[in-house]
């Protein structure tokens, strides 16, 4: 079986790590842009996504004039 990781199909950022990265995209997520349909709250209640990450992807997103949603 692939690993859906390998193909670096997605546009996150590798700092947030593997099981932060699976969690997205186990959600449904594959580009950042997809990102401000969700809260910060409904993030952290994916398993494997943790604080770290959600900085990390907040970071991301401000560096593209784009926010979670409220």
């Amino acid at each position: 079986m692939e690993n859906k990781l390998s193909k670096e199909n997605h546009e996150f950022p590798k700092s947030i790590g593997k099981p932060a990265q699976r969690a997205l995209l186990a959600a449904g997520y594959q580009r950042l842009q997809d990102l401000a349909s969700a809260t910060e709250q409904e993030l952290l209640e994916l398993h494997g996504f943790g604080p770290k990450a959600l900085g990390i992807l907040r970071q991301a997103l401000d560096e593209q004039e784009l926010r979670f949603k409220s």
